[in-house]
């Protein structure tokens, strides 16, 4: 990767870029950084770069020193430029991603009032604002870009498992870290961390990160997936009865092969521990049952392994308490039962407060999806949590399929990136 960093103080940069991981790593080639002085494409004795703007104000950098420094390092292909500006989309760990993938980025240090805007129009593919405050130029923003871009380059870093501990690459923040001695000023390192036991300090660092992202950083969780850090297992439940009809009675639904892939496949695909299929009718089960064997064994297994998998997390039961009684003994623990609906219900929660919920005390979930026309009360009565429904569009229509549902619930919850 080539990056190239347009600016008026580039002592400032060459000091920054020859010091510590980031100067290893250019001197070992890992990365190639290019500081470019922009009073060298500036004209007159003075090698002017900003002016006065129009209609009063402060002072802007000019359009044409910067156009001419862009041209002579752009090469053949069109590098990709961003702005460290104010009014920038707010940086963050996924643009950062973004960015380490481009093959030449520009960062072009601003000053004063900023940059022309006929410059910026022209030649900037993004502005970038490191926070709601004002800086007298755009170094640092460009310092903190190019480090934080560097660090997903392979081999700047030493150990790539170090950037994906890191906080927000998972979605959460970073467990707390403690070096020697182990008592300092009468504080002292959590026994857990000398005990040498690899799982319960792996146990004690997820914890942490959790407690801390909860009471530092709540607004993380909206994308943040939360499967790596439950102790628990979730599940999916497909409801066939007791559901309603159209007349709002109750009600028991026909199985459809169309479901059984799709829900499978998300299940698989979000880490959903098991797929739970509930009708009473035993002619129902054993026809799920042919379909689920139809691709778990023999040659439909071997013909698609893919779909081999998604079929294997489907487990099938004659009644909702069968099923819950299931994942009970298999989690040692009362299942935390999710009812969803398309409907307004009294005393519903938003999935975000559910997702707190389940992470702050490390339930296992539930999540219960109705057929027909939707959960009987039954259901919703027994359940812990009703989620608010699915909203989008710009009215209240709202009549998706289960198959549809499950995939947005799973994404909100166990989805990132």
């Amino acid at each position: 990767m080539k990056i190239s960093i347009l600016t008026a103080f580039p002592e400032l940069m060459q000091n920054y870029l020859g010091a510590s991981v980031l100067g290893r790593a250019i001197a070992a080639g890992k990365l190639e950084v290019q500081v470019v002085d922009i009073r060298n494409f500036a004209s007159g004795d003075y090698r002017q770069i900003d002016d006065y703007a129009y209609g009063s104000g402060g002072m802007v950098l000019m359009a044409e020193p910067l156009g001419k420094a862009l041209e002579t390092i752009a090469g053949e292909t069109k590098p990709f430029v961003a702005y460290p500006s104010p009014q920038g989309v707010r940086l963050h760990q996924e643009l950062v991603e973004d960015l380490a993938r481009k093959e030449h980025l520009v960062l072009l240090c601003g000053h004063y009032e900023g940059v022309d805007e006929r410059f910026t129009a022209k030649y900037v593919d993004l502005e970038i604002s490191i926070g709601d405050f004002v800086l007298t130029g755009g170094e640092m923003p460009a310092m903190a870009i190019v480090d934080a871009v560097s660090r997903l380059i392979p081999g700047v870093v030493g150990k790539s498992a170090a950037v994906k501990e890191d906080s927000f690459y998972s979605g959460m923040l970073d467990t707390p870290h403690y070096t020697r001695p182990a008592e300092w000023q009468g504080e002292e390192v959590p026994e857990v961390l000398l005990s040498g036991d690899a799982k319960a300090i792996e146990k004690w660092r997820r914890s942490e990160s959790i407690r801390r992202t909860l009471e530092r950083r709540p607004d993380l969780l909206s994308r943040a997936g939360i499967m790596p850090w439950l102790e628990k297992g979730a599940y999916v439940m497909e409801v066939h009865y007791p559901v309603l009809d159209k007349k709002g009675e109750k009600s028991s639904t026909a199985i459809t092969g169309m479901d059984l892939h799709d829900i499978a496949r998300a299940c698989r695909a979000y880490g959903i521990k098991k797929y739970l299929l509930v009708t009473p009718l035993a002619q129902q089960r054993e026809m799920a049952g042919k379909i689920t064997a139809h691709w778990t064994e023999g040659w439909g297994a071997t013909h698609n392994p893919d779909r081999s998998e998604a079929f294997k997390t489907i487990k099938i039961f004659a009644s909702v308490e069968k099923a819950l009684a299931w994942v009970r003994e298999k989690e040692k623990t009362e299942p935390y039962k999710i009812a969803t609906t398309a409907k307004t219900h009294e005393g519903a929660t938003h999935w975000l407060s559910i997702k707190r919920e389940i992470l702050a005390n490390q339930h296992a979930p539930v999540f219960q999806f109705g057929t027909g026309w939707g959960l009987h009360d039954e259901i919703l009565a027994s359940a812990d949590a009703v989620m608010t429904p699915i909203s989008g569009g710009v009215d209240n229509w709202n009549h998706l399929s289960v198959r549809s549902a499950v995939s947005i619930t799973l994404d909100r919850f166990f989805g990132w990136r």
